[in-house]
Order: C-alpha cells, then sequence, then structure tokens
C-alpha cells in the first residue's frame, strides 16, 4: 500500500487544472500571478469564518482579505461553497482552498467504515491478517437502515451490552442515544417517520449503530476523548501528512455539552494540553507503554487515510485540516470515534483561543502561500511530517519505503516543543540560504 515514487514537496500532486477556454462560465481566481513557487509580496484572502481564522488571517504579515466577488489567492472556504462553486471555478497553480471536493468519504460517519472496511478486506487479501489486524481501531459498526438486519443478528449474538446510534452528519453530540434493546430501535425508526400518509416518502435518517466502549479510560472519574488536528496537503499517491499539532485538547466529555452544564467555568473550561495528558500517562503507566500508545494512534491517522486514498478527489489546490477524535480504554487501546471536516475553530476560552492560534499560524506557515519553504522540511512550528510517500522517519536520511514499520515515525504528540523557538530557526537558517544561492 505504500507508492514508491521520489519525495515531493508540500500540496504536489498529478492532478491537472482545466484550461479556462475548456468552459467559459468557469470563474478565475489567481488569474494575475505567475508560477506556482513565485515568492508573491501580498497574498488576497477570503473565509466567511469569523472566528480565531479571522484574526490569524487578519494579522499575518502581507495577506489582504478580499470580499464579495474580488479574485483571491487562498479561501478558507466552508463545505457548501465547494459543492456549488469548483467545478465551475478556475484556479491558477498557486491557489489554495481549505477542503478536498468529497472530503467526505472520511468525515461522514457512515462512509468512513465503509471505507475502513473494505481497506481492512484488501489488506488482508494482500498482506495478511496481521497487517489487516493494524485497522482494528474502529468498534463494530453497522449503517442503519441498511444493515439492520446485520445489526440484529449481531445484536442477538452479544445480548446485553450497549450500542451508540450516533445520526451520519451531524456533529457536537446532536442525536445520539444509547440503547441496549431491540425495542428502542423500533421507537427510533418510528419517531424518523411523520404521518402514515407521509412514511413512504421521508426516508430514514441515515444512522450508524455503534457498539458502545463500556471499559472508556477515566481521568478523575471522568470520561474523555482526544482532539488531534491532521494537516493533509495531499491525498494522492504521494500522500503528504503532517500529524497533529504538538498543541492538543484532551476533552474531559463532550465540550459542546458540557458547556451547556450550569458549573462550566467558561475561563478554564474542560480541556487538557495534550502534553499533561502524556505527562500524566508516563507517571502512571510508564514512557515505554505512553510511547506505543501514541504509536497506535499515529496509525489511526496513517489507515484512515490509506483506506479513503483511492476514492478522494485530489487536487493540488486542496488542503484538509482534520479534527480527529479519539478514545482511550483501560487497556490503552484507541480507538477513532469520528474524523471532523470542520474542526471547531471557535475558541471557548483564552487558552483555547492561543492554542487554536499557534494551530492556523502553523496550518498557514505548511500551506506556505509565501512560498518560502523547500519541501524538505520535517517538522513546521507544532507540525511534523509523518507521512511523504511512505513514513518518514524521526532520524536524518532515506526514509523506509517498506511499509514495514522499520523506522521510528517522525511524531511528537505530546512531547514538550518550543514552537516559536523552531520557526525562527527554520525561517532564519532560510534566508542565509536564499541569500547564499543569490
Amino acid at each position: 500500500m505504500v507508492p514508491s515514487r521520489a519525495l515531493l514537496g508540500p500540496g504536489t500532486t498529478a492532478i491537472r487544472c482545466p484550461k479556462k477556454s475548456q468552459n467559459q462560465n468557469y470563474k478565475g481566481h489567481g488569474l494575475s500571478k505567475g508560477k506556482e513557487r513565485e515568492q508573491r509580496a501580498s497574498i488576497r484572502f477570503k473565509t466567511t469564518l469569523m472566528n480565531t481564522l479571522m484574526d490569524v488571517l487578519r494579522h499575518r504579515p502581507g495577506w489582504v482579505e478580499v470580499k464579495d466577488e474580488g479574485e483571491w489567492d487562498f479561501y478558507w472556504c466552508d463545505v457548501s461553497w465547494l459543492r456549488e462553486n469548483f467545478d465551475h471555478t478556475y484556479m491558477d497553480e498557486h491557489v489554495r482552498i481549505s477542503h478536498f471536493r468529497n472530503h467526505y468519504e472520511l468525515t461522514r460517519k457512515n462512509y468512513m467504515v465503509k471505507n475502513l472496511k473494505r481497506f481492512r478486506k484488501q489488506l488482508e487479501r494482500e498482506a495478511g491478517k496481521l497487517e489487516a489486524a493494524k485497522c482494528d481501531f474502529f468498534p463494530k459498526t453497522f449503517e442503519m437502515p441498511c444493515e439492520y438486519h446485520l445489526f440484529v443478528e449481531e445484536f442477538r449474538k452479544n445480548p446485553g451490552i450497549t450500542w451508540i446510534m450516533k445520526p451520519v452528519a451531524r456533529s457536537q453530540g446532536k442525536g445520539i442515544f444509547l440503547f441496549r434493546r431491540l425495542k428502542d430501535i423500533m421507537d427510533w425508526r418510528k419517531d424518523t417517520r411523520s404521518s402514515d400518509d407521509q412514511k413512504d416518502d421521508i426516508p430514514v435518517e441515515n444512522y450508524v449503530a455503534q457498539r458502545y466502549i463500556e471499559n472508556p479510560y477515566l481521568i478523575g472519574g471522568r470520561k474523555f476523548d482526544l482532539r488531534v488536528y491532521v494537516l493533509v496537503m495531499s491525498m494522492f499517491a504521494e500522500c503528504l501528512l503532517w500529524s497533529g499539532h504538538r498543541r492538543q485538547y484532551v476533552h474531559l466529555t463532550n465540550v459542546a455539552v458540557q458547556k451547556t452544564s450550569p458549573d462550566y467555568h467558561p475561563k478554564k473550561g474542560c480541556k487538557w494540553m495534550l502534553q499533561r495528558f502524556r505527562q500524566y500517562l508516563a507517571s502512571k503507566h510508564g514512557p515505554e507503554v505512553v510511547e506505543t500508545l501514541f504509536r497506535d494512534i499515529d496509525n489511526i491517522f496513517v489507515k484512515s487515510l490509506q483506506s479513503v486514498q483511492k476514492v478522494i478527489i485530489s487536487d493540488k489546490h486542496c488542503f484538509e485540516l482534520y479534527g480527529y477524535d479519539i478514545l482511550i480504554d483501560q487497556d490503552l487501546k484507541p480507538w477513532l470515534l469520528e474524523v471532523n471536516a470542520s474542526p471547531s475553530l471557535t475558541a471557548s476560552s483564552q487558552e483555547d483561543y492561543e492554542l487554536k492560534t499557534c494551530l492556523l499560524e502553523d496550518t498557514l506557515h505548511v500551506v506556505d502561500m509565501e512560498a518560502r519553504l523547500t519541501g524538505r522540511e520535517k517538522r513546521v512550528g507544532g507540525f511534523d511530517l509523518m507521512w511523504n510517500d511512505g513514513p518518514v522517519s524521526r532520524e536524518e536520511g532515506v526514509p523506509d519505503l517498506s511499509g514495514m514499520g522499520n523506522c521510528v515515525t517522525n511524531t511528537h504528540l505530546g512531547c514538550v516543543n518550543d514552537r516559536k523557538k523552531q520557526l525562527r530557526q527554520l525561517f532564519y537558517s532560510l534566508q542565509v540560504q536564499k541569500k547564499a544561492s543569490s
């Protein structure tokens, strides 16, 4: 499953844009600019998100906001714009937007599971059961109502366990409920219909029925999950993956739900930094056990993205900042709950604002609209390059392209990182290289 092509720079793909002359309905963006890697004095940006992202974009040196129908170089768009406009918009080489066209292959709960199941079967055929077992990081799941009979068969094999129902296209805990009886499912099917006269015209909303993880790891008696941001610059054969930003979250229960509680503290929130979480686990279980856990989390990123590599429409103009939600059980096994295509960028506290500001600044550094990077960087701020045509090793030298895990992957989730110092050194060295070559 590991491609064998040479290492490529950020965002490089084998997709070509349509020529403007092919369709006169295309609206052009970035047409006044030159070569893709030409350094630009100003970047014209556009976004409809009025949150931390807007603050970061407005304060970025040389970036200028474009409103209404003006031409732009960078657009942090919402998914509705993508559906309506992507195929009718011509974009010059350097232009970037913030989503892949069919990102939902990974972010809709039913599609994610479908692709993971298919990929697991493929691995079992091609590489054996041991390799396929590396995909066993999502709970047993059935799409409802189309897999209802398969679910009933599984339900009756294991009576008494708890299942969780989730709508496939909602977020923030909306529409979720737990059940242990088949009667609850029948009630749900009835509730999704309005009346007998309309029941044939109104489809049942798609859900997934997922085996509930009943032995979660607890902190202070509280259940939690990890929110890890993963930046994907290319989904083509030379998939380019920057692993989760070093400054990450541990959510002590769902924040969207928790903040409605009367005792919720808006300044303190209910989040831990991932660094604190890693230190906590190391003090209780030892550093080797924790290293294994975080290596298993890295495996989730890689395998989940490989499962959609052949179905997601990759384009050199697109990148994606995914929000992975991961649950840890008492055996320190990580479970993938879902992947978000539009993770919240609205801050819930001052600490949250600072974290998301750093996250977004580093995302823009990696996207590199200014064309400052060489494409050989292995760390940019809080991001670590973990996959570039194969796993990237922590050590210098040729990466392991065998796919057999013969290298320690270049990821440092939850590790201490002087982000500002690293960025100063990075951009200073790039300036020195530029002066030396000029």
